[in-house]
C-alpha cells in the first residue's frame, strides 16, 4: 500500500488507566446550564512530533512513560477529565469525579511523519491517530512512528470541556513534564458563575439560535456525508481578503469576520450550482467564548470585579454561544464581500455581550430538564447547506511541548456527527501570521472551494510545514 497516500496500519501494543496521583474524595459536579446544550459529541486534538537530537536519546517508552507522569499530575488540578459522566434522577449528565482515570493507549504505526496525509485526515488521523473514547471523559493514544516521531492524539467529552478548557489543561499536562517551567494555571469549577438569574429575562433571539430537543423535526431519510480536509492560507491572502471584505470603509471587521464571509459565499456558491430556480438559504454560525463578557458581569462582594475576571478567565467547563445568520444562496453569491462581512457583524453583534449569556443560562433554566440544542447543529441538509467557524487561534501549539521538542504540527480533529459543517481555522505553526484550517464539509463544498479559491485555500504539505 502506498503510505503516502494515507494507508498505512496501527498496531496497539498497550492499554491502561492513568489516574491523578494524589487520591481525590469523590464528589459529584454539576454541569452548567451552558454545558448541557452541548449533546454527547467527542473532540480530538493531536500533536505530531519529528525525530530530533533530544528523541533520539529518549527511547518511546521512556517518552511514555514521561506522558504518563505528567499526566497523573495534571489530573490532580483537572480532576474533571479522571471522572465519568453519569445521569442524575432527572436524566441530566453530571460529572461523577471519582478518579476513574483516563484510557492510555500506546500503539505504533508502520508509517513515517513526513508520509503522514495531513490534508486528509480521513484516512490518517481518524480512527487512527486520534483515539476513540469508550470510557471516562478523556483518552490519550501515543503512537510511534518508523521514523522515530511520535504523535500524542486525544479524545474528550465535548459536555465537560470546550477548547479553551482543553487548551488550558494541555498546556498544564506539558508544562508538568518539564518542572522547570512557569507553575499552570489552575483551573476553576465554580458552577455558581454561571447561575440562572431570579427571575430570568431571555431576549427573543434566543428563541432563534436554540431548540428544546422535543421540538426536533422527525430525522431525515438520508443523511449527507461530510469530508474533513486542512488546508493552510497564507499571511498575504489573508490580508487581501480582510482589505476586500472592509472596501466600503464604513464598517471596521475583525480577520475571523472577513474569513467567515468568503468562506459563506463559497458555500454558498456550492449550493447555486444545483438550486434550479429554487430559493434556498445558507445558514452560517460562529462559536462565540462568553468568558470575557461574561467577566464583566457583577461578581459577588467578596469576589470584587477583579476576582470575577480571574475565576472566568480560568474558567472550565463550556461557555459558547453559536449565534448564525442565514441569507438566500443567490443574494450571498451577487453581493460584494464587504457586504456579506457587514452580514456577519451584525448577527455576531447580538452574541458578544454579557446580556446574551446570561439570558442563554435563563434559556436553559426554563427548559429543563429537557435539553436544548444549538439550531444551527441540526440543520438539515434539505434546509439547504449550514455549518459553523469555531476560532481556534488560542491554539497552544507552542506550548505543548514535553520536553523533546515543539510540535511540528498539531490540530483539532472534529468530525463533530451534525447536520452542518465545521471549520477551524488555527495559527500556522510556522508562526508567520499563516492560518491552517481544519474543514469539516460535504464533498461538493469542498469541491467548489477547492476549484474556484483554491489560491486561497492550498492543500496542508509536508513541504509547506518544512519551510
Amino acid at each position: 500500500m502506498d503510505s503516502a497516500a494515507g494507508e498505512f496500519h496501527v498496531s496497539v501494543t498497550n492499554e491502561e488507566v492513568v489516574a491523578a496521583v494524589l487520591p481525590t474524595q469523590e464528589h459529584w459536579l454539576p454541569l452548567s446550564n451552558l454545558d448541557l446544550l452541548l449533546p454527547p459529541v467527542d473532540v480530538g486534538v493531536f500533536f505530531c512530533y519529528k525525530n530530533n537530537n533530544t528523541m533520539v536519546m529518549n527511547s518511546f517508552a521512556s517518552m511514555v512513560g514521561c506522558l504518563k507522569k505528567s499526566l497523573s499530575q495534571a489530573l490532580v488540578s483537572y480532576y474533571a477529565f479522571a471522572g465519568e459522566v453519569v445521569a442524575n434522577t432527572a436524566g441530566e449528565p453530571e460529572l461523577l469525579c471519582n478518579n476513574r482515570g483516563v484510557d492510555f493507549v500506546e500503539a505504533v504505526a508502520d508509517i513515517e511523519l513526513h508520509c503522514l496525509n495531513l490534508y486528509n485526515p480521513d484516512v490518517s488521523i481518524e480512527g487512527k491517530l486520534v483515539p476513540k473514547k469508550k470510557r471516562g471523559v478523556f483518552v490519550v493514544q501515543a503512537t510511534s512512528l518508523k521514523c522515530g516521531g511520535i504523535v500524542v492524539g486525544c479524545t474528550f467529552d465535548h459536555r465537560i470541556a470546550d477548547a479553551y478548557s482543553a487548551n488550558m489543561f494541555l498546556v498544564s499536562w506539558a508544562n508538568m513534564a518539564q518542572p522547570t517551567r512557569p507553575k499552570p494555571k489552575q483551573p476553576c469549577f465554580r458552577r455558581s458563575l454561571l447561575s440562572p438569574r431570579r427571575p430570568g429575562f431571555i431576549h427573543p433571539s434566543l428563541h432563534n439560535m436554540y431548540i428544546p430537543i422535543s421540538k426536533l423535526p422527525p430525522p431525515a431519510a438520508t443523511t449527507t456525508s461530510l469530508l474533513s480536509r486542512i488546508y493552510y492560507v497564507t499571511a498575504k491572502q489573508l490580508q487581501h481578503m480582510h482589505s476586500l471584505a472592509t472596501d466600503n470603509g464604513a464598517t471596521k471587521h475583525t480577520k475571523l469576520e472577513s474569513f467567515s464571509a468568503f468562506l459563506w459565499k463559497m458555500v454558498a456558491r456550492a449550493a447555486s450550482t444545483d438550486i434550479k430556480g429554487k430559493k434556498v438559504v445558507a445558514k452560517m454560525g460562529i462559536v462565540v467564548d462568553g468568558r470575557k463578557r461574561l467577566a464583566d458581569s457583577g461578581g459577588s462582594s467578596c469576589d470584587g470585579e477583579k476576582g470575577k475576571k480571574s475565576l472566568m478567565n480560568s474558567y472550565f467547563g463550556n461557555v459558547l454561544s453559536i449565534p448564525f445568520g442565514q441569507k438566500l444562496v443567490e443574494e450571498l453569491v451577487e453581493k460584494p464581500l464587504w457586504w456579506v462581512a457587514n452580514v456577519v457583524h451584525e448577527f455576531l453583534e447580538v452574541a458578544v455581550t454579557e446580556e446574551h449569556f446570561l439570558g442563554l443560562i435563563d434559556w436553559v433554566e426554563t427548559h429543563r430538564p429537557v435539553p436544548g440544542l444549538a439550531k444551527i447543529y441540526c440543520s438539515g441538509a434539505e434546509e439547504g447547506p449550514a455549518f459553523v467557524i469555531s476560532s481556534g487561534q488560542r491554539f497552544p501549539e507552542e506550548k505543548v511541548d514535553f520536553g523533546w521538542g515543539k510540535a511540528v504540527f498539531g490540530s483539532y480533529h472534529f468530525p463533530w456527527g451534525g447536520d452542518a459543517g465545521y471549520v477551524m481555522p488555527m495559527p500556522s505553526p510556522l508562526v508567520n501570521g499563516d492560518w491552517v484550517v481544519y474543514m469539516h464539509l460535504v464533498k461538493e463544498q469542498l469541491y467548489t472551494i477547492e476549484s474556484e479559491a483554491s489560491h486561497f485555500f492550498m492543500p496542508l504539505t509536508w513541504e509547506y510545514l518544512n519551510q
